[in-house]
Order: C-alpha cells, then sequence, then structure tokens
C-alpha cells in the first residue's frame, strides 16, 4: 500500500512539522516528490517549468491557509485527536473490524465509481462523523488550492490550460487493479475532494466575491459543513444571512 501511494503524491505541504522531535518550533514544510513530478509531466507531455511552477502553487497556497488562518493548525489537531480518542482499544473489537473489512472487498471490488474504502470499513460511528467533518475541511483547503493554481494566469504558468485539461483526464482514467487500489486506499474519496471543492470555491465566489467567500477563514464556525460542501448557496445563507 505504500508503495503504491508513494508513486501517486506529487507534493505536500506538512502543517504539523513542528511537533516533530526533529523540528521544534519550525513552522510547516512544503515536500515535493521529485520522481513522481518528472514522470507524470512525461507522461502528460507538457512544459516542464510550468508543471512544476503548477505542482508548487498548489502546495504554496496549503502553506498560505495555514500562515494566514492561525487556528486552522490547531482546528485539524484537535479533529485528528477525536478520530484517536474514539479508536477501540481492545485488540478484539480491532481485529473483528478488519476481518469485516476484508470479508468487503469484493464489494469494493464492483464496478462501480462509488463505494467505501477500507477505512471506512474500519471507522466506529463516531469516528465517522469527525471524518466527515475532516473531510469537508480538506475539501475546502484542496479546492482552494486547485482553484488558485488554476486562477493564476498564462503570465505565472502560460501553459495552465492544457495542464489542467490533460492532468484532470489522467485523474479520471485508472481502469482495472490501478482503479481498485484507489478504492480501497481512499483515493477515489480524495479525487472528489478536489473536485467538490473546486465546485464549493467556485459557487461561494460567484455568490459573494472574494471578500465574501474569505469569510470561511474567520472561525472554525465558519468552516462549511459536509452538506455544504456540496451547496454552496447554503453555507453563503448560513453564514452571510
Amino acid at each position: 500500500m505504500l508503495g503504491f501511494l508513494a508513486s501517486k503524491v506529487l507534493g505536500q505541504y506538512d502543517p504539523f512539522l513542528a511537533e516533530s522531535a526533529r523540528h521544534p518550533g519550525e513552522e510547516g514544510r512544503l515536500l515535493l516528490v521529485a520522481p513522481n513530478v518528472v514522470e507524470v509531466e512525461r507522461q502528460l507531455d507538457v512544459v516542464p517549468r510550468d508543471f512544476r511552477m503548477w505542482v508548487c502553487l498548489h502546495e504554496e497556497t496549503h502553506r498560505v491557509q495555514f500562515g494566514a488562518v492561525p487556528w486552522m493548525r490547531d482546528h485539524l489537531r484537535g479533529e485528528i485527536d477525536l478520530v484517536l480518542a474514539a479508536t477501540p482499544m481492545e485488540l478484539g473489537e480491532l481485529l473483528e473490524r478488519l476481518l469485516s473489512a476484508v470479508r468487503s472487498v469484493a464489494d469494493l471490488a464492483r464496478p462501480s465509481a462509488e463505494g467505501p474504502s477500507l477505512l471506512d470499513l474500519v471507522q466506529t460511528p463516531e469516528q465517522r462523523e469527525v471524518v466527515e467533518r475532516l473531510s469537508a475541511v480538506m475539501a475546502l483547503l484542496e479546492g482552494h488550492a486547485d482553484v488558485v493554481m488554476d486562477d493564476v494566469g498564462p503570465e505565472v504558468v502560460p501553459s495552465v490550460a492544457t495542464i489542467r485539461a490533460r492532468f484532470s483526464r489522467r485523474r479520471d482514467s485508472a481502469i482495472g487493479l490501478s482503479r481498485l487500489f484507489r478504492r480501497l486506499l481512499g483515493l477515489e474519496a480524495k479525487m472528489r475532494q478536489y473536485r467538490e471543492g473546486a465546485a464549493f470555491v467556485r459557487g461561494v465566489y460567484d455568490r459573494v466575491g472574494m471578500e465574501g467567500f474569505n469569510a470561511v477563514w474567520s472561525s472554525p464556525q465558519a468552516l462549511p459543513s459536509p452538506a455544504e460542501i456540496a451547496d454552496p448557496g447554503a453555507w453563503v445563507a448560513r453564514v452571510h444571512g
């Protein structure tokens, strides 16, 4: 699983670097997986400099998000702690959940693009509620970064339109075992986060503009709920009245 995931990640912003014993007090760190970036840019046949800048813009947007919203890091850490606190400590219960997940693998192999991941199958109801909230926040963060990386314009990334079109086709083109692994490991859900989050951001922009959208960063209470990610108008009505 780690080998499969390691071949898919282009970049990552680590907002919890300061919690590491090796980096106490340091701010977050931007990480890029150079071999994967080079492999994808070759597969897409795009301009290397433009593609690398495009990937960096996405991750740098995450750096700005956490740097400009001081409560975001602690909010996410609190939600993660809630997930861990709801993890069954009894070995018997953990094994039963794992066995149940294994029995469901055949169902996960159905041709349908939808379906739970292994993580979904081993979660408790308490964990699932928190993970849904976390997923909404991640959809916001990833969707906002996707919108930024696409809206920078050709003066920054001249071939941005070509890159987005080819990259989107690549995201949706997995078949066979690759598609199954993506679903089992939750990567299909991750792809939905990008799409739904970007649609939410653009939907809010269209209704209340950039200033109105920026209210989302004002407090944890202003973050979109899972239902609001799919309904930008509901978020606007709740936050802006």
